[in-house]
């Protein structure tokens, strides 16, 4: 009897596993600043960014489904450091995100209760790192627990404030109410007057990423060939589509320049609830998406965190961090991350507001994964040439020029965008210009060098199990 191979996702299926993976309400605030040009830098940032990840990402995934992943991915192409390198930046981004998704909440829990709070610095630091701390003791319960939370912030994380900022927004245009942006073809494409302007499209990039994840399900999708580059083009079009359509409702009524970047969601939707005098439900409201996000949170937590497991017990890090608890989870990394959270959330203290520190932070990971993304792009050419005859069950179209046109847009466009993120925004205040600079650019440098370094210092015993 002939073995079938069980395939068993659609078009369809796919799509929603990518909206649910990219899609987040936490973006949209970032994107409002640039008002009706951000549905223009959203277009552009699918095609150039977001397409090319989610092409070469399925080949990879098809072409090593068994290790998977771009340590796999890289290590097979660039060699054991490159590999290295690759998983590290993944995890460590993760580790520089937290405190940006930590401040989320913490101001979305302040609208459930003093509003202002949002914009105290202490507050937002006690709160993130009770937060953070909180859902690291969690985790260690094991992925049950872990993946419970996650479970029920994942619907009231995007879907239910997300659908309502939507909603809200389109009764609010409908009803005639006034504006803060104006709907026309002068606004809509961007004035070209310096790179200044173009800041916040380094953390509109950033929140199209994530495809590479997503796509380890490409083994699994029912004629992937046809049907995965069809599921890509059908979860773009909703992610951009739930995206402009939130963005532009917060746009609406928050004047650029105004919108907060940590609570720009929830001040959108108390404007339209008191403005149809139901304001008794923005703590309701507060409340559910402060669910959602801890969901996410939680699944961010340990998920990266077990992806460098497998490398430290691979001998890439020692012994110490080899450890896992009762449950199967890695308690001296997750302990180490907790750590490494509370010193970066420190920037929220020194920095002249909520917002600025919430962007550096965020600039901070978008060059860290930028820089993945480069080994990424250079390790789906290298391997057309090095390994052609390893069967990938999706290829990237057009042979090796199709995948030379594929990586070279998706790399030039990072490669844009990290230069542009080097610029301080014109609509925050970044305080010294020498400090913001020195921040980012040995930030960068730092962290991209400390794999190397730990393998400077790799000893024989890294190898070795540790004692239960």
């Amino acid at each position: 009897m002939t073995t079938k191979t069980s395939r068993t996702i659609g078009i369809f299926t796919l799509a929603m596993i990518n909206v649910a993976v990219i899609a987040s309400i936490k973006n949209w605030p970032l994107t409002a600043e640039y008002g009706f040009s951000s549905l223009f830098f959203l277009i552009m940032g699918a095609l150039l960014f977001f397409v090319p990840v989610s092409l070469v990402s399925a080949e990879l995934a098809t072409g090593w489904p068994k290790s998977g992943g771009v340590f796999a991915w890289v290590k097979e192409a660039l060699g054991h450091k490159w590999g290295f390198l690759a998983i590290w930046l993944l995890w460590i981004e993760n580790v520089v995100w937290y405190p940006t998704i930590l401040s989320f909440i913490a101001a979305t829990v302040a609208y459930s209760f003093n509003p202002a709070l949002a914009e105290n610095q202490l507050y937002m630091y006690c709160v993130m790192l009770f937060t953070f701390w909180g859902s690291t003791f969690v985790n260690m319960r094991g992925m049950k627990t872990s993946g419970m939370i996650s479970s029920i912030g994942a619907v009231f994380g995007t879907l239910v404030p997300g659908l309502l900022i939507i909603v809200l927004g389109l009764m609010w245009g409908l009803l005639g109410h006034p504006m803060e942006i104006a709907f026309s073809w002068s606004d809509f494409v961007p004035k070209f007057e310096g790179p200044q302007q173009f800041v916040f499209l380094a953390g509109i990039i950033l929140g199209y990423a994530g495809m590479e994840m997503s796509a380890v399900h490409a083994r699994d999708v029912i004629n992937p060939q046809k049907n995965f580059p069809k599921a890509i083009f059908l979860s773009g079009a909703i992610i951009v589509a739930l995206t402009a359509l939130g963005t532009l409702a917060i746009a609406m009524v928050i004047p650029q320049g105004k919108i907060s970047l940590v609570a720009g969601g929830m001040e959108a939707i108390g404007v339209f609830l008191n403005n149809w005098n139901i304001g008794w439900m923005i703590p309701l409201v507060a409340i559910l998406v402060t669910i959602g996000a801890l969901g996410q949170m939680s699944s961010w937590t340990v998920g990266p965190c077990r992806g460098l497991l497998a490398a430290a017990q691979a001998g890439e890090l020692p012994p110490a961090l080899h450890k896992e608890n009762r449950h199967g989870m890695p308690v001296n990394l997750l302990i180490l991350q907790a750590v490494i959270v509370t010193v970066l959330a420190s920037v929220f203290l020194f920095m002249p507001n909520v917002n600025t520190s919430f962007w550096m932070l965020l600039a901070l990971v978008s060059q860290l994964y930028i820089v993945m993304y480069f080994l990424l792009f250079i390790t789906a050419i290298v391997l057309r040439y090095k390994k052609p005859d390893v069967k990938r069950a999706y290829t990237v179209p057009g042979g090796k020029l199709g995948m030379w046109v594929v990586s070279g847009t998706g790399f030039v466009t990072s490669l844009a965008a990290m230069i542009i993120g080097f610029f301080p925004p014109e609509q925050l205040d970044t305080g010294n210009i020498i400090f913001y600079e020195s921040f980012l650019i040995l930030g960068t440098l730092f962290l991209c060098l400390v794999p190397f370094i730990i393998l400077k210092f790799k000893r024989a015993s890294w190898n070795e199990k540790p004692s239960s």
